[in-house]
């Protein structure tokens, strides 16, 4: 045999030899993939189709994961075979969770808006003009709505949902019960910006429960529930407690709040569960169970979460992760957004009394009763907004996963983008051309109706992709969306009616949709082309 054959069988045995190596790696790796915490290694790209999970994985290690009732999906997180794993209780367990939180996130929201049906009243009870009433509590308390979130999200990261949960509605119970016999506006301004600082957890708290009880593609349809919660509850109190304004004295309303806070803080202390579950421990539930009644009380007041508080992120962890999470790129980019779209809605919602009720030219001179009636708009728009967010949200990642084989990319949630802010400015346009030139008051309806399904459809499909992308950082999306969006709307009350008075609502509102308009386009379709490059870069 020549030297050159020689050398050509010598080179294909190694070639053999090395392909059969990376091919028992290639094994080797399979069945060292961890299951539990493989969704939050791949943020924001997750095999959902069973077959495609055969070609990723190998036979061996997609015939062990748990797929949905179908069979039609992977199921991620991964369910452990612990029956207390919040992933494997019952829909109706599931569900009564996320219907109390949803209750919950309607209270900081709520009460905010109690004081947008009493602002004439509260100006003549305290002397002064609507606007000081507007700028010293209505502003400054949606401004606390915002900080609240990120000191409530590390208290949960070390001790739990439903101890902060509950606590923090006893204190915001306290306080708004203040603002109810307040006898003069310091004391009321205090009492009602305390009441949002405490109050808005569940507004932070709801992505927390929908990950922690929901898989993957069911988080979308369950986050719409949540997110009507606090969407529509800025519009609730305005609606119903202007009727009662024009009879009956302001503190009433405030008063009927404090019930409605009362029954919501009655059914976390008696409903309502720890769906926190470290499923990354070797042992997931480290502490001795002690009997049902002793453990459900220690759970809501906190003692087990103190507890446990040793097995979960310490105190640094929890100080510093805003410092790493707020700077990436793709975050930051749908966090601006979503700040100035969300936030000129926050300032309709403020501004609208000013303008429906001041005498002409400027308003339309209605009455508290037919101001009240207007605010049934938003209530249907935003219920509107949450049947087409329900399926359209559920055929855009159907149709992507189907397009990918098999694979969601994240990116695909902001599709739903491009149906909401065409819808966002046309309903601006059409609110301030009906404002300035004292059009019908179905042209005012429907342009605020159409803003707020906008409002609605965009908001859900940003908290999907954030925490698409971060999933392992579920609290801090929440609360930096919350923190965002409020930062955004806080202000606006400030130059919107000014402004509008000087230039016309139109323009006002016209330039509010354009600004929405040009972040649109300056943000989303960038992240829809380089969002997976920036994924596996700046990602978790």
């Amino acid at each position: 045999m020549s030297e050159t054959e020689t050398k050509s069988q010598s080179g294909s045995v190694e070639k053999a030899q090395t392909g059969s190596v990376q091919e028992e790696l290639v094994k080797e790796s399979r069945k060292q993939l961890d299951l539990v915490s493989y969704h939050e290694h791949n943020a924001g790209r997750l095999v959902v189709d069973p077959q495609e999970a055969v070609i990723e994985f190998g036979e061996e290690v997609a015939s062990k994961l748990k797929l949905s009732s179908d069979g039609t999906k992977v199921l991620w997180p991964q369910p452990t075979d612990d029956p207390e794993d919040p992933q494997n209780w019952s829909d109706f367990r599931k569900n009564l969770q996320l219907f109390i939180v949803t209750l919950a996130a309607i209270i900081p929201d709520f009460d905010s808006g109690i004081g947008i049906a009493d602002i004439f009243a509260l100006s003549v009870q305290f002397d002064t003009t609507t606007g000081h009433i507007n700028n010293l509590t209505s502003n400054w308390s949606i401004f606390l709505l915002g900080w609240g979130g990120i000191l409530a999200v590390m208290l949960m990261r070390r001790y739990g949902r439903l101890p902060v949960l509950f606590w923090s509605q006893v204190l915001a119970l306290g306080f708004l019960v203040g603002c109810t016999f307040a006898p003069n506006l310091k004391t009321f301004t205090a009492m009602r910006c305390l009441t949002a600082f405490f109050a808005t957890c569940p507004q932070v708290t709801g992505l927390y429960i929908v990950t922690d009880l929901f898989p993957f593609h069911l988080q979308a349809r369950k986050l719409n529930i949540w997110t009507m919660g606090f969407i529509i509850s800025p519009f609730l109190s305005p609606f119903a407690f202007g009727f009662l304004v024009a009879r009956a004295n302001w503190r009433w309303t405030y008063g009927i709040g404090s019930i409605y806070s009362a029954i919501v803080v009655c059914l976390i202390a008696l409903l309502c569960e720890e769906t926190l579950f470290d499923r990354k421990l070797a042992n997931p539930r480290p502490l001795p169970r002690p009997s049902y009644l002793r453990y459900r009380i220690e759970t809501l007041i906190g003692i087990t979460g103190w507890k446990m508080s040793q097995y979960r992120s310490t105190w640094t962890e929890v100080t510093t992760i805003w410092f790493k999470l707020i700077w990436r790129p793709h975050l930051l980019g749908v966090l601006a957004f979503e700040a100035v779209l969300f936030g000129f809605g926050i300032g309709i919602n403020v501004t609208n009394p000013v303008f429906l009720q001041e005498p002409r030219p400027l308003g339309f001179q209605f009455s508290q009763i037919a101001t009240a009636g207007c605010y049934g708009t938003p209530i249907v728009a935003v219920l509107l907004g949450e049947l087409l967010g329900r399926f359209f949200n559920d055929w855009v990642m159907n149709l992507s996963i189907r397009r990918n084989k098999g694979v969601f990319e994240a990116e695909s949630r902001l599709w739903t983008c491009y149906i909401a802010v065409p819808l966002y400015v046309c309903g601006f346009v059409v609110l301030g051309a009906a404002l300035q030139k004292h059009l019908t008051v179905g042209a005012l309806i429907m342009g605020w109706g159409i803003a707020e399904v906008a409002i609605m459809v965009n908001t859900v499909a940003i908290y999907a992709y954030a925490n698409d992308c971060f999933p392992t950082m579920q609290g801090e999306i929440s609360a930096l969306v919350n923190l965002f969006r409020t930062l955004g709307g806080f202000s606006v009350a400030y130059f919107q009616v000014p402004w509008a008075n000087r230039n016309g609502a139109l323009q006002t509102f016209g330039v509010e949709g354009a600004i929405v308009a040009a972040l649109f386009l300056l943000i989303v379709p960038i992240l829809q082309l380089k969002g997976s490059a920036l994924r596996s870069r700046f990602s978790f």
